[in-house]
């Protein structure tokens, strides 16, 4: 489950960068008349796609830690294909749906169990 989540995360990155260098050639092929805020964009997308990379090399050493931002990307993913999906764009249902598989399989007891180096809470022991 672990390796599934991580190479969905790792496509997501990916598919980020692609976008980002395909903006980066529109943007120097026909400019911008806010080239700041251009430029800002593509920064920040870089950064979230070296935070999912990093974050899944933490997953793969057992990190916990690692799960916020990589969740948190997916919350954001859902809720951006959400939007997208109230404008009338049907390409935001394969954004929704992987922000949910990913979430669901960092969720599960064999992720959680290795990021939490084995230590998982019985749930009938309370």
């Amino acid at each position: 489950m672990l390796r599934v989540a991580l190479v969905l995360v790792l496509l997501e990155a990916a598919v980020l960068i692609a976008v980002l260098l395909w903006w980066l050639v529109v943007l120097l092929a026909e400019g911008s008349q806010t080239l700041a805020v251009a430029l800002f964009l593509l920064v920040f997308g870089l950064g979230v796609a070296a935070v999912l990379v990093a974050g899944v090399r933490a997953l793969l050493r057992g990190s916990s830690r690692a799960r916020g931002p990589v969740i948190t990307w997916q919350l954001l993913q859902g809720a951006t294909a959400v939007t997208l999906l109230q404008g009338g764009i049907v390409w935001g249902w394969p954004l929704l749906v992987l922000a949910a598989t990913v979430m669901v399989l960092l969720m599960t007891r064999p992720v959680v169990a290795h990021t939490t180096h084995g230590v998982v809470a019985d749930p009938g022991g309370v």
